[in-house]
């Protein structure tokens, strides 16, 4: 199988130096594919394509990209796996679609499923990661495909009245005469969440397509239309419709069965594959179904630091040394975390400030070391109801939902207000929750209102996003509900954006075997009863990973990928950064963010201790802004 990490990027009536313009998009991310790079041009140039390419075997012109069809009719470039491929590839040699393959690579396979099936049906057989552009000659349509749950990136949008698209948000803003603006209306979801959620960016003309959908665009390529060909609400819905019938235990069965056949498919490589290893439940589970079906030790890694409330190195080591596998760990200094800090804003293109960044592109650097695929155990949580704060909000909610909902609403607001609060901070936040209408309500004003009241950005008008566009209404049972705005919206575009950036700035592909297709629809269809009791989540995937590591071994609070960070800042050499990013002057001639407001945050935090999350939000801005400013 060929291992393709790779970078896709285009435009179209931009005729004049198209070639230089191609291949300084193709510069850009060349992290991404560090070992060959190509570019194509339709006759009269309307159409650009360019791919970098990182191909561990058949680097030969038969896997190389842009590719085009058998018949010639499509121009194809695409970054990504298509698990299943062999099976696609059998059902079109069966079916006599095509004669025979001239190479072994996925993405042929794919042109040969377009051409026979079109594209919604080929999407509907693919299980895989993927971002794929497609152009067909006859018609002059391009089609953007982004994969289900949006584990590989695609941005497109409009510079100079053309119309791009790119893997990499950098390399959109390196075309000559880019001068998009900051869309400020996105500041106030930014720091609500730390991550700019899609379709938006943190460009006004420059979108992010939406997991799970199709853009198509015609010529004169002025309109995109984008529409979803899958979806997890939909999937949701489904699922609770048809609930899974049987036992607890046959659940455990059916889940072990087919997270086998998921990781099996992803462990298929030329080359070395590995896995993260933190020690969680996910990662765990993981790991202990990769070397049950493998014969050789699988390469586990992690990373610890000597305060012992951030580390579970031990306990990974534990893990490793009960499962067999060939482990590797590296235990990081506050030299090496503050290290990274001013790569960040290159590495993710746009503000994002999910501050475990740090940890996971210290792991995939070291992991890339010795392997250059590796598994992740992500998607554990939002599929099977494993984050504390789903218990709280249930808890919270519990209480709250026997008084009228006009009661509640008269007493938030007159707590809100009121002015001889002793700590208004915790009333407030206290007082908004109060506010709520439903659980789902109560989990977003749980992450908005502290942000809402801190008007950090001068513009006050926000963008209409998923958490308040969506009915979640339609979904029966509140605690599927939560998980679902979570799968919606933090999945793909908060873990899914750390993971696969922070892996490519090192040219390490991770792979997620929790995404898989039937994983994600099976778990949709599990009683929430099997996956939580009490403040207990995650119960049938802890089924299936006692049948491999003992009960004992596991029980112990969660820690994950996480760093420090309030305790660095205010030591010299991060304070120093913060306070020239913070500056006061600086931030009033920026212009962009309420200069008193930043200050008064960063002066309650260094004088009294009082931590906001919207401080390193802060942060990642300003030292992005400032890259940008100098990029």
């Amino acid at each position: 199988m060929a291992i393709r990490m790779c970078g896709i990027a285009g435009f179209c009536n931009s005729a004049a130096n198209w070639k230089e313009k191609i291949e300084k998009m193709n510069q850009r991310m060349y992290h991404r594919g560090p070992d060959a790079g190509g570019i194509w041009a339709s006759d009269d140039k309307s159409v650009v394509f360019g791919h970098r390419r990182l191909s561990i075997i058949d680097l030969s012109e038969n896997g190389a990209q842009p590719m085009h069809s058998a018949s010639g009719r499509y121009v194809c470039v695409f970054n990504g796996e298509i698990y299943n491929y062999r099976t696609i590839r059998d059902k079109l040699l069966v079916e006599k679609k095509v004669a025979a393959f001239r190479g072994g690579s996925d993405t042929e396979v794919l042109l040969a499923a377009f051409e026979a099936y079109g594209i919604r049906e080929t999407l509907a057989l693919c299980k895989g990661m993927f971002a794929i552009a497609l152009f067909d000659r006859e018609t002059k349509k391009i089609t953007l495909m982004r994969d289900r749950v949006g584990e590989k990136p695609l941005y497109y949008g409009f510079v100079n009245g053309s119309f791009v698209f790119a893997s990499d948000i950098g390399s959109i803003r390196v075309l000559d005469g880019f001068q998009n603006e900051i869309d400020t209306a996105v500041l106030q979801i930014y720091f609500i969440h730390g991550y700019i959620p899609a379709p938006y960016s943190i460009y006004k003309d420059i979108y992010k397509l939406d997991a799970g959908c199709i853009l198509e665009l015609d010529a004169p390529y002025a309109t995109p239309k984008v529409s979803p060909y899958w979806s997890v609400r939909e999937a949701a819905k489904y699922g609770e419709a048809h609930p899974f019938q049987g036992t607890r235990e046959e659940a455990a069965d059916e889940l072990e069965r087919l997270l086998k056949a998921s990781i099996k498919e992803q462990m298929v490589a030329d080359v070395p594959v590995g896995a993260f290893l933190s020690a969680g439940i996910d990662s765990s589970t993981i790991v202990a179904l990769m070397q049950a079906q493998s014969d050789l030790k699988v390469r586990t890694f992690t990373i610890g630091m000597d305060d012992p409330k951030y580390n579970e190195a031990a306990y990974a080591k534990e893990i490793a040394k009960h499962l067999g596998t060939e482990h590797t760990e590296l235990y990081i200094t506050p030299e090496d975390a503050k290290a990274v800090i001013p790569k960040l804003a290159h590495i993710f293109g746009e503000p994002f400030a999910d501050s475990s960044q740090i940890p996971t592109y210290l792991v995939s650097k070291m992991t890339r070391e010795h392997v250059t695929v590796s598994l992740s155990g992500d998607a554990g949580d939002e599929l099977f109801c494993g984050y504390v704060t789903y218990s709280s909000i249930d808890r919270i909610w519990g209480k709250m939902k026997s008084y009228p909902y006009a009661m509640r609403k008269m007493a938030s607001s007159l707590l809100v207000n009121c002015p001889l609060a002793k700590n208004k901070q915790i009333l407030q936040t206290k007082a908004y929750l109060l506010g709520a209408k439903s659980p789902e309500h109560l989990y977003e004003l749980s992450n908005a209102q502290e942000a809402g009241n801190l008007a950090i950005a001068l513009d006050r008008n926000v963008h209409p996003y998923k958490h308040n566009l969506m009915p979640y209404g339609d979904i029966h049972d509140p605690q599927s509900r939560i998980m679902l705005m979570d799968m919606e919206m933090y999945h793909p575009d908060d873990i899914l954006v750390k993971v696969d950036r922070t892996a490519m700035a090192v040219s390490l592909e991770t792979r997620v075997p929790m995404l898989d297709k039937d994983v994600v629809e099976f778990a949709w269809t599990l009683p929430i009863a099997y996956k939580k009791q009490g403040d207990t989540g995650k119960l049938v995937l802890k089924d299936v990973l006692y049948r491999y590591i003992p009960k004992e071994m596991m029980d112990r609070p969660k820690k994950g990928f996480s760093i420090p960070i309030t305790k660095w800042l205010k030591e010299p050499a991060l304070r120093e950064w913060a306070e020239g990013l913070l500056d006061k002057e600086l931030v009033k001639k920026q212009g962009i963010l309420d200069a008193d407001v930043v200050w008064r945050m960063w002066t309650d935090y260094i004088k009294n201790g009082n931590w906001r999350i919207q401080i390193w939000y802060i942060l990642m801005f300003q030292s992005w802004l400032a890259a940008e400013n100098v990029g």
